[in-house]
Parts: C-alpha cells; structure tokens; sequence
C-alpha cells in the first residue's frame, strides 16, 4: 500500500480498503481510550454518581469527542495540509514554505512536536495496563501478576521493532475493525438496559456539571481530555491514507463506537452497577470477558505500534528539516516508505515507557501523567492553524480570530485542568519535551554555526581554476564528487583536497542536498547539473522531507554526467567536522552538547547511502 494516496475520483473499494487500514494506524490511540477514561472520570467526580452527575460527565466526554475530534481535527485541520501530508511539523513547514516562518511559528511547532514524543512513550504504558487490569475481574488472583506482564509485552512490542511490522500489520485493521465492532454492541447493550443515557446528547447536562461543582469541575475537565489524547493523529497520519479513508473510518466506524461505548458505561452505572470496578469490562456478559480482555490487550498493542511508527516518521522528518541530528533509519519493508525503524528512539521510548509502568503500576496513576503533552500541543497546532488561515487560506483577521478563537478557549481549559496533574505526574512528558525541544534548537543553531565558520572563506570558480593554471596542478584521470553545502563557491574539502594532494581528478561534481519545506519532491524535479568549468559540474539535489537520499542512486539517474560519475571509479569526498571553542560563539554547554551530537550521530556515508569502500574522508576543525 503506497503511504500516498490520491485524493481524487477514489474508487470506493480503494476508499474502503484505506479506510480498513487507517482503522489500525491512526485510531489505535483514541479507540482504546474507552477503557480508562471513564473510570477516570468517575474517580474526579469525588461522589456517589448521581444520575444528573453521570449524564454530565457522559455529555462532557460526547462534547469534546465532537467539538475537538470531528469538528477542529476531522473536519477543519485536515484541511489545511502540506501538499497532503499533515500534522504539527509538516504545517510548520508549509508556513516556512510560504514564507511565514517566524521565531513564534518555528518555536511553536518545535514545542508540539517534542511534546509529542512524551505522549508516545505514556500512551503504550497505560494503555497496555489498562487492557490487562481487565484480568482482575475475571481472575482476582491475577493481580500480583498484571504489573509483570505489562512490562512483558511491552518489552516484546519494542524488541520486535527492528523487523518491522510489514507483515502483521496487515492484520492490524481487521482487529481494529472488530474491536470497534465489539465496543459498539457492548455499548449497545448498556444503553438497552438504561435508554434514558440518551439524555446525554444534550449539551446541558455537561454545561450543569461544570458550573455547579466547582473545583471538581476543573478536576474531571482534566479527565475528560482522556477521551481525545488519540485526536492529533487524525491529522498526523493525514498523509499515509488521506482523508477521504481517515473522514470515513471516523465518522462510520470509530466515532459512532466511542459514543456508543461511553453511553453504555454511563448507563451501567445509572442501572446500579459498583462504580468503583472496571466499568468497561463490566459491560461484558461474564462468559465473554476473557476474549474481550485478549481482543483489549490487542488493541493497545496494535495503539502502541501506531504511536512506536509516529515517533519514527515524526523524528525522520526532524532531521531532513535539520532539526535533529542524523540517526541510523532503517526501511523495514521495500515496499511501504512509512515502515522504516530509528534504534535511538525505539531503545529510548522502551526505557520510559517500562519506566512509567514500574513507577506508577496502575492505569488510574498513570492517567494522572497523560494528557497534559496533548492538550499543549494541541494547543500550538491552534496557533499554527490560526497563522494558516491567515496566510495559506487568506482569510480575513475577524474570520481567523473567531475561529481560532473558539478552539483557543477550548484548548486552553484542557491544558489549565491538566496543569494540576503536574505534580502527580504531569511532569514527566513535560521534562521530556524540555530535553527534545533543547536538543532540537541547540543541533539546529550548530549546524548553522558551522556552515558560517566554514563559508568564511569563500573561493569563487573561476578564482579556484585560474589558481590550478598558475600553479600547474595536475588533472589526473579519474572522478570525483564533493559533498557540500556550498552553491556558488568552490567546496572546501576540495579545496583542501588540491591543497594536500596537489592534485585534482580530471572531472568533478560538486553535490548539494537541499531539504525542501514539502513531503515530496517529484523525480523530474529532483535534480539540476550545471557545467560551471571545464570538467567540473555543480548539481543541486531536491528532496521532501518525507524522503531519504539514495546519492549513488541519484547520479544513475542523470544521463548527462551518469557515465563520468555513476561507476566504480567515482572517488566520494566528504568532510568532517572537529568542533572547538571559538571566541564570540555558542554558549559552553550548548557546544559541547552540539559536539556531542556531533561525533555521535549517523555517518554522512550512511545517511546518504555511499559506497564506503569509495568515500574518502577530509577532516577539518570548526570553531564556534
């Protein structure tokens, strides 16, 4: 299945069979949050559950599924995308793009995406958790042993990335298919037992709740975000299906079964159910229950996976855009681009996921760490939509505002409510996001650092061939290929490769990789090999940031100058930088954490796919 998808004249077979897949990647998060927030819910409101207070906090959570999900997410974000692609990076890069990529704009993004990876890490342990707490009703012995085999299956989740997921993953819509199936009919069967739930759907009832308890309000508020933590990836995920499959999945399938589901579990409880048991199994006639817990366990397997990818692709775009530094991606499946694996962030993610379940060893804990990084990048995705709106739709200020407006007020009553989870909890993914965002902002000023110590001394072509006439250096047989970031000017490592060898191959290609604002870039337009002397060429390379470069691959392609540089002769050189104190540059520690990223991060030779028995490596100290 390619990960892009037309958007124009679908057949509905296609249309279905996208929609299926989107089922288990883009709605694992949100699908399984039935099982933990309405207990969650229940445990804020701090009283006996009243039937005034149940339909309250059931009209609350229906609200917020449809004002935050179907309408700012579903119906409004998506349709604002990044030459189809979607979520808090590729909308920063589309405003980079139309030239409206402010210090706010960039710092915002940079906030929400960091702030992203906090929610990946916690939305494997509880959900995870809350599948195999499940146990307990069916076997209360079990309990000593829930904690243990959460962190078994988590273990097992992160270990089996390195193969990828090509081959199960076909199975993971169906699965996903088949619990919102059972969600919904579990649902179906509480509403039966007590109708009047369906007095719920009128906003009234939440609108009541919230003015009337006071404090408690704000606590269950913060509860209640429980139920749309899985919304971002509506429009994250935009550009592996999109939207046509992702609108379908939601408003036919998921969004119906949520709803159901939370009615169920409302009217169970109006119906004199114990609310202080798992409610969500408590739907579940006793015969059925184990299967439930296994297609529950499933589920949030099948969630954590979909967060794992995210945070892969989400780190991939990062460093093409040159906002993290060059990590080792592996493509698990040669057909699929979105099946790749980064070892760093996978061994990290393990780390404080099975970290998070050892030291809150409870979902009703761990409830009080989780929504706080979504509500506040939801947050920054308001405030980039409102700077799309202006700029990318042209809308007017007035329009802009009030729709902006809206969702600012809704987004930040989330965040103040979770705010008071910070220390319960809250704090963890907010120290997370601090140390990526740190990472983020300290490799991108270096890298910017460097190039301006490097191009300091610029040679321009003619200046650097005339010098190789006047000084009669050689022109041997062979070829070669500078790496380089310079456009304009002579690279420096060829310059200190003439200076050294006094030598210099008899044709030469200077290369340089430009990371466009955009996913993609087409084949045609991938490349321009300019002749600026005689054997030497410069050529630009355009790529998305949703691309890898294939370099040796790349000069195959060219049919001017494949036969000179795309064979086994072709010598590539590129440079590597020694980083050293300079006067007037960064900050101490923000060079000696740039440094560290330095020597630590991918080789240029495998980021770009060289040939390694070919590369010759030109070292060189930078001071910053």
């Amino acid at each position: 299945m390619s990960l892009r998808s037309s958007e124009t004249s679908q057949p509905l077979s296609r249309l279905t069979l996208l929609a299926g897949g989107a089922l288990g990647v883009v709605f694992g998060d949100i699908g399984t949050s039935p099982l933990y927030t309405f207990k969650t819910v229940l445990s804020l409101s701090g009283h006996d559950p009243t039937p005034d207070v149940v339909l309250g906090l059931l009209s609350l959570i229906t609200w917020t599924l449809i004002l935050v999900t179907s309408i700012k997410y579903a119906a409004f974000a998506m349709r604002i995308d990044n030459h189809g692609e979607g979520g808090i990076m590729a909308l920063m890069s589309l405003l980079v793009e139309k030239g409206k990529g402010g210090r706010g704009v960039i710092f915002a993004a940079l906030i929400g995406a960091a702030l992203i990876y906090g929610d990946g890490a916690i939305t494997p342990a509880i959900s995870v958790l809350s599948a195999l707490e499940g146990l307990e009703i069916v076997i209360p012995a079990s309990q000593p042993y829930i904690l243990p085999l959460t962190v078994l299956v988590l273990l097992a989740l992160f270990l089996i990335q390195p193969f990828g997921t090509a081959k199960i993953g076909k199975i993971f819509g169906p699965i996903m298919a088949l619990w919102f199936l059972a969600i919904a009919a579990l649902g179906v069967w509480g509403i039966v037992q007590h109708p009047s739930v369906l007095l719920a759907l009128n906003p009234w009832y939440g609108i009541t709740f919230l003015f009337s308890n006071g404090f408690i309000s704000f606590l269950v508020l913060g509860g209640v975000f429980l139920c749309v933590t899985g919304a971002e990836a509506l429009y994250a995920d935009m550009g592996h299906f999109g939207k046509k499959p992702i609108w379908l999945a939601w408003y036919g399938i998921v969004f119906p079964a949520l709803l159901l589901n939370y009615a169920g579990q409302s009217a169970l409880i109006l119906s004199g159910a114990d609310s202080k048991k798992n409610i969500f199994f408590m739907l579940c006639p006793p015969a059925l229950q184990v299967p439930l817990i296994i297609l529950a366990a499933l589920a949030t397997i099948i969630a954590s996976q979909a967060i794992i990818t995210g945070a892969f692709s989400m780190t991939r775009q990062a460093i093409q855009l040159g906002w993290l530094p060059r990590l080792r991606i592996k493509q698990t499946a040669a057909e699929s681009y979105g099946q790749i694996y980064i070892g760093t962030i996978n061994w990290l993610l393990m780390v404080v996921t099975i970290g998070l379940v050892i030291f809150f060893k409870s979902s009703d804990k761990l409830a009080a760490a989780y929504g706080i990084a979504v509500s506040l990048t939801m947050l920054m995705t308001t405030g980039l939509l409102f700077v799309a709106m202006r700029d990318v739709w042209r809308w007017s200020l007035f329009s802009s505002a009030v729709i902006a407006a809206g969702f600012f007020i809704m987004d930040t009553s989330f965040l103040f409510a979770n705010m008071i989870k910070v220390l319960e909890g809250g704090y963890i993914p907010l120290l997370m996001a601090a140390a990526i965002c740190t990472v983020m902002l300290v490799w991108n000023r270096g890298v910017k650092a460097v190039s301006a110590a490097v191009g300091e001394k610029r040679v321009s072509v003619d200046a650097f061939f005339s010098h190789l006439h006047q000084q009669d250096v050689p022109r041997v047989n062979g070829s070669a290929i500078f790496l380089t970031r310079t456009r304009d000017n002579i690279p420096p490592v060829m310059r200190w490769h003439v200076a050294r060898n006094r030598a210099l191959q008899r044709e030469v290609l200077s290369l340089t990789i430009d990371i466009l604002n955009v996913p993609y870039v087409d084949d045609e337009q991938r490349v321009e090999v300019v002749q600026r002397a005689p054997g030497y060429w410069h050529g630009v390379a355009q790529y998305g940031f949703m691309q890898h470069p294939d370099l040796p691959q790349l000069l195959q392609g060219i049919s001017e100058i494949n036969a000179l540089f795309a064979n086994e002769d072709a010598t590539w050189y590129v440079g590597h930088e020694t980083i050293v104190s300079g006067a007037g540059g960064m900050a101490a520690w923000q060079r000696h954490i740039f440094a560290f990223m330095k020597r630590n991060c991918t080789h240029v030779i495998n980021h770009y796919r060289l040939p390694s028995d070919r590369v010759v490596e030109i070292s060189r100290r930078v001071a910053i």
